[in-house]
Parts: C-alpha cells; sequence; structure tokens
C-alpha cells in the first residue's frame, strides 16, 4: 500500500496550530521532531485483538503532547476517556510480532509493520499494524520520544502543561480566547467549584481590554492568579523576611531547619539550578517562583532522593534481602477464568519484580504449557515465556530473577523444559553455585547479577541433597508439613499441591498421563532455590541454605503468631516464601507487611490486582533504586535475633520515635468522572502506618466540599513508631462521600527510613502505581525520639 507524500501536510499543518497548541509541544522540545509531527497528523492503523477481529482505527497525537486520540467507528458514541490514551500511561512499546496476539500473525502481516503499546496496570495491551514499515518507525520512535521527554519534565513544567491542556478543552469555539462562560466550564474542569462572584472578579480581574474576552497575556494572567500558592508564599515571606528575597544564608538556615546538612556553597548551587530571574542569580538571591520550583523539584520530595539509586550493601547473602515477588505472574485478571499472558511477565518485570512463578503443564505437540491448572484460565506456551524473561528479565534491575516452577509436566516435557532454559537463557540461566561460601550461607545479589535462578524440585543426590528432598515432578507450592510450629498440612487451592503424581489436563482428547519422577534434566538446573517440604524450624536449622519451603499466607500468620523468634532466625538463614490463600479467586491480596516483619523475603502478591497491598509493595521497593531488593534490618539478619514480631519491645530493633505529620494543601488533583463536569471531589487525606501489628495505625484529615484544585487542611496527625525500620508510610486522598465509602483518588507510600523532614511535597500514584501529574500534597513532616519509658 502506498504511503502518501507528509511533507507538505506536516508544513501546511504547523501554519495552522496556534501558540496556544504549540505551547505544550515546545514545553516538551518536541516541535521540530519528525515522528511527533507525523503523530499529530494521525494514521488510520489495524486494531488487532485476533486472527478474525480486525479494526480500522485512526491514531492521532493531540495538541497536548501526551495524548492519542484512537478514533472509533461504532455508531454508539464511547466517552472521550475511553478513546484516548495517555504516553504517561505506556508502560513500554514492542517492536514487531512480540506480543501472543501478533505473534499468531507472525507470517500473515509483515512484523516490520506491527508494534504493541504495553499500558500500566489494567488496560489491555494495544496491538497494531501499519500500513507500511515507515509509518510503524514514526509511532514506535515518537511514543518513546514522548514517553522520555515526559520523564524530564519539571514538576512546574507538568502544572503548566496540565493547564493549558485543559484551557485548550475549554475552548469550546476554538478562537484562541476565553469568555465567561468557558472560564466556569474550565473551572469545573479542573475540580474547583466557585461562585459566580468570584469567577466573575477573577475574570475581570485578568480582561484589562474589557471586551468580556481573556486573550494571550491576559490568559497567562488568569493561569497565574489560578496556580497561586498562598500558604508557599506564607512560608517564603517567613524564611525571607520583609524584602520578599531569600539570600543564600537564609536559604541555608531554611535548610538546616528541614534537616538537612546543608553547607553555604550547596545553598548556592540550589539557587544557581532554581531561580529563574538571571539578576537575583547573579546576587546569589532567589525569588518567590524560585524558592517554588526548588519545592516542586526532587529536592523538596518527601522521598529521599538518596534513596532513589542502590545504596545499600548487595554483597550479603540472599537471605538477608526482602525480594519483590509475583504470584501467578501469568494471571492478567481472575484466577479461575481470566486470560493468561506473557504481557503480565512483561509488566511485573518492569516493575521490578525479581520473583516470577510459572505453572507448568502437559501442553499439545510436546510443547509444555502455562495457566491456572484445573481452571478456564486461557493457556500460554512456556518457551514463549522464557522469550520474554530472556528479553526483560534485567531491564528494571540488573540483580537476580528466580523464576519459581510450579511443575506438574510429565518426565518428556520436563526434558523439553530444561531445553528451552538452556537454549532460551544461555550464559544468564546458573547452572552451578558460585563462589566458595559452603552449603550454610547464599551468594549475594552482586554476585548473582545478571543471572537467573531456578526454583524447584530436585532429585536427592544430585548434589550435597538431604533426606528433607523427594523426587516427585510436582512442585508443591505450599512445602510445609508437620513439626514444631506446624500442625497438620493445610491443603492448597485447587487441591493440586503436595501429590507425588501428576495428572496433566487431557490435552486434544488424550488420556492424561502420570508421572512420579523428575527429570533429572530439569533438576540439575536448580541450584540455591531448592523446594523442600517443611518440617519444622528444628529440622530446617540443620539443613542447607539453598533449601527453602513455601508457606500459604494462613500458615504464615500461625507461625508468625506461634513461634515468631523462630520464624526471624530461620529467614536469617534460608528463603520462605509466601503466597496468597487458595480462597482469593478474585486475586486479591494480603498485606506484606506482616510478612516482611517476620523477615520472609519472597513475599508473592497478585500484581495484576492494584490496591492497598500493592500500594505497600511498590512503597516497599521504592528504595534502592527499585532494584527488587532491599537489605533487611540488622535484627531480621541475625541467626541470634531476639526480635518477634508480636512483641517488639522485648528485643533488638525497637527504637521508639514519633511521627508528626501536617497536611496543610493539596494541588490539582484528578476528576473521578471527567464526563461529568458538574463532579467536583470533595477530599480528605489519610495517613496510615503500616509495620509491626503494635505500629499499625491510621489518622485522617476533614473533608474540603467541592475543591480538587487547591484544597488546604493545615491539619496534623501525631503517630508513635516502635520499630520504624520495618515501618511503610502511606499517604492516602479520597472523595468523601456521606451515603456510600469513600472513592479512591491517589496514593503515595514510601519506607519510614526514606521520609524526609520539614516542608515537603508529595506527588501522588493512582491506584495502578503510576504517577497523577501534576496532583501532589504539601506537608511538614517531623520525626522525634520517643524514650522507652513513653512509648510502654
Amino acid at each position: 500500500m502506498m504511503q502518501p507524500d507528509r511533507s507538505k501536510a506536516l508544513e501546511v499543518d504547523a501554519t495552522k496550530r496556534s501558540p496556544r497548541d504549540l505551547r505544550a509541544l515546545r514545553k516538551l522540545g518536541v516541535t521540530e521532531d519528525d515522528d511527533v509531527r507525523f503523530m499529530l497528523l494521525g494514521s488510520s492503523l489495524w486494531k488487532i485483538r485476533s486472527p478474525r477481529w480486525q479494526k480500522r482505527r485512526e491514531l492521532r497525537l493531540q495538541e497536548d503532547g501526551m495524548t492519542v486520540w484512537c478514533e472509533t467507528h461504532k455508531r454508539a458514541k464511547r466517552a472521550p476517556s475511553q478513546q484516548t490514551f495517555s504516553v504517561m500511561d505506556v508502560q513500554c512499546v514492542l517492536e514487531g510480532c512480540q506480543s501472543e496476539v501478533l505473534r499468531g500473525l507472525c507470517g500473515s502481516i509483515p512484523e516490520a509493520h506491527c508494534f504493541t503499546v504495553v499500558f500500566r496496570g489494567p488496560r489491555r495491551g494495544l496491538d497494531l499494524a501499519c500500513s507500511s514499515e515507515a509509518e510503524a518507525r514514526h509511532w514506535i520512535r515518537g511514543l518513546r520520544r514522548l514517553q522520555e521527554r515526559a520523564q524530564t519534565m519539571s514538576q512546574r513544567d507538568k502544572l503548566e502543561h496540565w493547564i493549558y491542556g485543559y484551557l485548550r478543552r475549554a475552548d469550546a469555539d476554538k478562537d484562541n480566547t476565553m469568555s465567561f462562560k468557558e472560564v466556569k466550564s474550565l473551572l469545573r474542569m479542573i475540580n474547583i467549584e466557585v461562585t459566580e462572584l468570584y469567577a466573575r472578579q477573577l475574570f475581570k480581574q485578568c480582561d484589562r481590554s474589557g471586551n468580556d474576552r481573556l486573550e494571550n497575556s491576559e490568559i497567562e494572567e488568569f493561569c497565574r492568579r489560578l496556580t497561586r500558592r498562598p500558604e508557599l508564599e506564607a512560608l517564603f515571606c517567613r524564611c525571607s523576611g520583609e524584602d520578599c528575597v531569600l539570600s543564600d544564608e537564609e536559604l541555608l538556615e531554611f535548610l538546616r531547619e528541614q534537616g538537612e546538612e546543608a553547607t553555604l556553597s550547596q545553598a548556592r548551587e540550589i539557587i544557581q539550578e532554581y531561580e529563574l530571574n538571571d539578576t537575583a542569580k547573579q546576587q546569589r538571591l532567589m525569588m518567590l517562583d524560585g524558592f517554588l520550583m526548588y519545592l516542586l523539584s526532587k529536592e523538596g520530595d518527601v522521598f529521599n532522593p538518596a534513596h532513589a539509586t542502590v545504596y545499600q550493601d548487595m554483597s550479603q547473602p540472599l537471605s538477608h534481602y526482602f525480594i519483590s515477588s509475583s504470584h501467578n505472574t501469568y494471571l492478567l485478571q481472575d484466577q479461575l477464568g481470566g486470560p493468561s499472558s506473557t504481557e503480565a511477565y512483561l509488566r511485573a518485570l518492569s516493575r521490578g519484580c525479581r520473583c516470577v512463578e510459572l505453572d507448568c503443564w502437559e501442553g499439545p505437540n510436546g510443547e509444555p504449557i502455562v495457566y491456572h491448572g484445573h481452571t478456564l484460565t486461557s493457556r500460554i506456551l512456556f518457551r514463549e515465556v522464557i522469550e520474554v524473561v530472556r528479553d526483560y528479565a534485567f531491564k528494571a534491575s540488573p540483580y537476580p530473577l528466580i523464576l519459581s516452577l510450579e511443575n506438574h509436566c510429565g518426565r518428556e516435557q520436563q526434558v523439553v523444559m530444561a531445553r528451552h532454559l538452556r537454549s532460551i537463557l544461555g550464559e544468564t540461566l546458573l547452572t552451578k553455585s558460585p563462589g566458595s561460601k559452603g552449603t550454610r550461607s547464599l551468594p549475594s545479589p552482586e554476585e548473582l547479577k545478571g543471572r537467573i535462578l531456578i526454583k524447584g524440585k530436585k532429585l536427592s543426590g544430585s548434589d550435597s541433597s538431604s533426606s528433607s528432598s523427594d523426587s516427585s515432578s510436582s512442585s508443591s507450592e505450599e512445602e510445609e508439613g508437620s513439626g514444631e510450629g506446624g500442625g497438620t498440612r493445610t491443603k492448597n487451592k485447587n487441591k493440586k499441591k503436595d501429590s507425588v503424581k501428576v495428572s496433566p489436563v487431557p490435552v486434544n482428547g488424550s488420556k492424561p498421563r502420570c508421572s512420579s519422577s523428575l527429570a533429572p534434566e530439569l533438576s540439575d538446573l536448580v541450584v540455591l532455590c531448592r523446594s523442600v517440604r517443611f518440617h519444622g524450624f528444628d529440622h530446617a536449622s540443620q539443613q542447607p541454605a539453598n533449601e527453602m519451603s513455601s508457606f500459604s499466607e494462613g500458615k504464615a500468620r500461625r507461625l508468625i503468631r506461634d513461634s515468631g523468634n523462630s520464624f526471624v532466625r530461620h529467614n536469617a538463614l534460608q528463603l520462605s516464601r509466601i503466597y496468597p490463600s487458595g480462597l482469593r479467586a478474585h486475586s486479591s491480596n494480603y498485606s506484606p507487611q506482616e510478612m516482611w516483619s517476620a523477615g520472609c523475603q519472597i513475599v508473592a502478591l497478585n500484581f495484576q490486582t492494584p490496591g492497598e497491598a500493592m500500594a505497600l509493595n511498590q512503597g516497599r521497593f521504592l528504595q534502592n533504586g527499585r532494584c527488587g531488593y532491599t537489605l533487611k534490618p540488622a535484627f531480621l539478619r541475625s541467626a541470634d535475633s531476639t526480635f518477634d514480631p508480636e512483641h517488639p519491645a522485648r528485643g533488638q530493633g525497637y527504637q521508639a520515635k514519633t511521627l508528626t505529620v501536617t497536611v496543610i494543601s493539596a494541588q490539582q488533583l484528578p476528576k473521578l468522572n471527567p464526563e461529568r463536569p458538574n463532579s467536583i471531589v470533595d477530599p480528605l487525606v489519610r495517613v496510615e502506618l503500616h509495620g509491626v501489628p503494635a505500629d499499625n495505625a491510621r489518622a485522617e484529615t476533614p473533608h474540603i466540599n467541592n475543591n480538587g484544585f487547591n484544597p488546604r487542611w493545615n491539619h496534623t496527625l501525631v503517630f508513635d513508631v516502635g520499630v520504624p525500620e520495618l515501618a511503610l508510610v502511606r499517604f492516602v486522598v479520597e472523595d468523601h462521600d456521606t451515603t456510600s465509602s469513600n472513592d479512591f483518588v491517589g496514593q503515595f507510600t514510601l519506607p519510614f527510613t526514606s521520609l524526609r523532614q520539614g516542608y515537603r511535597h508529595i506527588h501522588l500514584l493512582s491506584a495502578d502505581g503510576a504517577p497523577i501529574s501534576p496532583a501532589s500534597l504539601f506537608v511538614h513532616i517531623k520525626v522525634s525520639e520517643l524514650s522507652r519509658s513513653q512509648s510502654v
């Protein structure tokens, strides 16, 4: 199919755009980018869901440079928010036929014409085919370029981009001016309800020409007045004195009040970095706008920027780290009938997950498959999962990735699995233990950098084996038995675990085959994560460090309650994997915090389900460069630890502190229903503390009616924290509702030890963990010592 010559069209299109349309693109630095200009013109692409479902769709980049319109030809109109996607929500762009859908069409359409847009959260990936390779390259490069630009925008730029995007939408007649009616519409769009009198006053103050329309500089004045921060102005005046100009010495004093160990030269560097006025810079002074820029930057963030890189010791044994882990990673939805997809592995790995799970079953044509056995979930090829692992294992983190194999295959297909693992993963697959630490200590993440580890059963005698191994091919998810703290062995989901013989699901009408043995080829690949049944802490303490057990959430809770300190000591030497109850058919999650408090490393969650548990997981692994490994506190790394999460005050780790949070204000909270312009949020802020049971607490501000744009509280909340090294602090914004439960607006979670004191901004995330730009909270944080006598 011939492509039209677009060079002239690009030139003509550029002349039609108004200065306001180009402003957003200038801020992104892409006005001259050929790929972005191509996307602005739009393309007719094929949207593909299956070999039979292929529809034409018009895709076009909006003038804000961040929103892509996907026009449907359906008669029934969909809401605008359902016909667009934001570049901010894109996880990655895959070239060629990398998704299951496009792989199934490989050969029938040119691979170079295809690409897939993978989104954060539950939104289904978008498989697209272009008319030519050149068209596909424009879209792939353009989307990636816009992603890069969005990530480097300052908070001030994000705010300006956001407000001008709404200005364009509110300009109903597209004449690049704003009538009073359009201004009122704009105020509703940006989530603020004001009286007619206030709106009219604001309009008149900016309408200097007196023609009842805001134009050019008048619109800019309107935006400046709208985005004023009185609380920051008051803070600036307090710090700067009567002259309302901050000298380098006054800035240094402010930084020290913030709890920072700053020097005068550092204060001057901040002025050079954030001050907008060149004359002020030369005189080492900071004006209000520069002060605002500083407080909105990463240096003014509540999260310690020093923790945004790998700063922890990575040379300790694997058992000394919390490891970001996923349960039934292949699932995109529920546990019973939802789709399985290699895309789920890509998403988990892109979020720093370092332990993914594969449920492996007998498949047709001699090829093992991955799916949730004995359910209606769809099936994917084991080989294709391993190919995705190869391609994305170390994109987000260089540290070791664990493949947790739940093996239900006969010996023949186990051999196929082993062959795929070796041939596809190559040198990254760990096949022998590195170093010479012996059997009582695991290698470190640093030693295992860039390596993929297999977790599964191992034949007795394949290495320095122990009597706790068995030769069943089935990798039990609940390798727990009777013993101290154990009781009777529980049954797992679908009653498929702990079986010696495996009855695979019939394929193409064939009879199921049984197998009672593990193929040596697969057994040989299990080196450091050898799955064994749990026989009690005394027995486990005599076994090699490479043995590990898995526990259901219920069993783990009982062990913590009955033998908390023993569990802590066990986890100092060996790995423990915790997984959700089989009753969680809808892929809900348990709280990972209670498991981390006992030192459990591999706390597996349903990554596809947003909510509090995944917010805690994201917060836990926010530090240390988001590499998926976080060093446990010292009292959880000692085999002689006296710490017990149920009685923390009796042992190590108890360092009582008081956390005081003053919630000052919020900025630019999102509308929960963009299609209802009169729906304005009534926000409240809840601060939650998650740690050992004694530390768990939450408190909230009052709600503010009809203002999601710039609500102010100045409300103080106080918490006592006994074990701060384990605690997470979660900030949640909700829309108050008097007749039903509150609606979620945004949240941010971080470790207590990564909190920065003083006046700080908190940049909010969606339920899926994606940024809600430019929504934020402004708070003041204070941490003080609490004596043991005060805390008891």
